[in-house]
């Protein structure tokens, strides 16, 4: 890695002709892949990718560039190229880089690093040959194994000096079900900021049933009703609609953009009195998790809505300068080939007080949404399409017949004031998010919740 001495001298260069910041990102990263589809190992692949990301902002106009040689040559002459671009007065700036602390320290048990690949492609069959035995109309298996470690110092004018380790695992079990002309897919995923001790908790076996089981339910179920009803979300649907509702439209960027429902809400009520929603990337083992962001921030939780009033937006360096206002810590990029923008982390609804199965008593009919599939959101007005992935009908308080092809469709902004039931439970799933052609690890979650009204789509009668 390169010296205090190098990163200053770099740092001083890109303020050659001007600027108020000036910020370095270096990375190193090791990545390993093993696939298997039409029962055979497909993939087996690894990887390395090193390189430095430089940044100059000057008067609220951002500079970047990359360079995937990591010597004092490379980054000097990237560095300079860059300066060309700002003729201002150069600043006399004292750069006097020091450690930053983290707020937390992440302990993994059995880094992916120790395991060998024979171990790794082992896994991988296993899953696929338990999730082909379960039942004779499964059709097509998809594993996935990948595993990476990423190496990243940060250094800017400001004098921060920040170093992280991130190691992320993701296994993935994918299953095509067919019977009478009808298709239907299950799948499964777990990891995070997590070594090879998920298989403790999770068996590659256990992961396979799973993504089975979930496809051969929806190929039995019948048909989702159609029309208005009451909808109860469960704790592992997962946050889907907490992160596309409203955790792009309390990102910053966008807030200043006016592109956002949630622009001028300051201090009011946006939600109902139950819900509080949080980032947070200092919870361990999760997917979005990390010590310091990409701008070398340590990372933190941010309260962004409290009882239903919104306290806090999500801020990186630049737009946390334009508000004057401190960064939150969520400066985040894929890689050093990308400048940081502000994302989400871990993002939940936090718990409420009611007991899910209260919750389920307590409505008469309606559907059950076990899981959340993708969907879409209008970031502007708050207008969203959710498939569900597995869904169960309500009927006299009662979870009973699974139902597929459901979609939910309404504005977030207005279904986060209707929240009339919140649970005391809290689950969580992983994913990828992306914004700006730049996709970033994330997780998110949220307890039971009950919607009061919805429009389901399905099949009416």
């Amino acid at each position: 890695m390169l010296s205090k001495k190098v990163l200053t001298e770099v740092l001083k260069t890109i303020l050659t002709n001007g600027g108020d910041f000036a910020e370095v990102f270096i990375e190193e990263k090791k990545t390993i892949s093993i696939s298997c589809e039409e029962n055979k190992i497909e993939v087996v692949s690894s990887g390395t990718d090193s390189g430095a990301g430089i940044r100059l902002i000057s008067k609220d106009k951002t500079f970047y560039a990359s360079t995937s040689e990591l010597t004092k040559e490379s980054l000097l002459k990237t560095a300079k190229a860059l300066s060309a671009g700002v003729s201002s007065k150069a600043p006399k700036i004292k750069i006097n880089l020091k450690p930053t602390k983290a707020n937390v320290n992440f302990k993994i048990k059995r880094p992916p690093s120790e395991v060998k690949i024979e171990e790794k492609v082992r896994i991988v069959k296993e899953a696929n040959k338990r999730a082909r035995s379960i039942d004779k109309r499964i059709k097509q298996v998809m594993v996935g194994y990948g595993d990476s470690i990423r190496k990243i110092t940060i250094a800017n004018s400001n004098g921060t000096l920040a170093e992280d380790e991130r190691i992320q695992l993701l296994f993935s079990v994918t299953v095509v079900v067919k019977e009478n002309g009808i298709l239907q897919t299950g799948t499964e995923t777990k990891g995070g900021f997590i070594g090879w001790e998920v298989f403790d908790e999770f068996s590659p076996e256990e992961i396979a049933t799973w993504a089975a089981r979930r496809a051969i339910l929806m190929l039995e179920a019948q048909k989702a009703p159609a029309g208005e009803m009451t909808v109860v979300l469960s704790s592992s649907a997962g946050g889907t609609m907490i992160h596309e509702a409203i955790g792009h439209g309390l990102e910053a960027d966008i807030i200043q953009k006016g592109a956002s429902k949630y622009c001028g809400k300051m201090g009011k009520r946006i939600a109902s009195s139950l819900i509080t929603v949080i980032d947070d990337s200092t919870l361990p083992n999760k997917r979005g998790s990390y010590k310091f962001d990409d701008e070398g921030n340590p990372s933190q939780k941010t309260v962004l809505v409290e009882n239903g009033v919104l306290k806090k937006y999500l801020y990186d360096y630049l737009t946390a300068k334009k508000d004057k206002t401190k960064p939150t810590g969520n400066g985040r990029r894929q890689s050093y080939h990308y400048r940081p923008i502000p994302r989400m982390s871990n993002t939940y609804i936090a718990s409420g007080k009611s007991d899910p199965e209260e919750i389920i008593k307590s409505t008469k009919k309606g559907l059950f949404v076990k899981k959340m599939g993708g969907g879409q959101v209008d970031s502007v007005n708050g207008d969203f399409v959710f498939e569900v992935e597995v869904g169960y009908l309500i009927e006299d308080g009662k979870i009973t017949k699974p139902v597929r092809g459901a979609t939910l469709i309404g504005n977030g902004p207005r279904i986060l004031r209707e929240i009339d039931m919140v649970g005391n439970d809290l689950g969580f799933e992983i994913g990828t998010c992306g914004k700006e052609g730049q996709g970033v690890p994330i997780s998110d979650g949220q307890p039971t919740l009950r919607i009061p009204k919805i429009i389901v789509g399905g099949t009416k009668k």
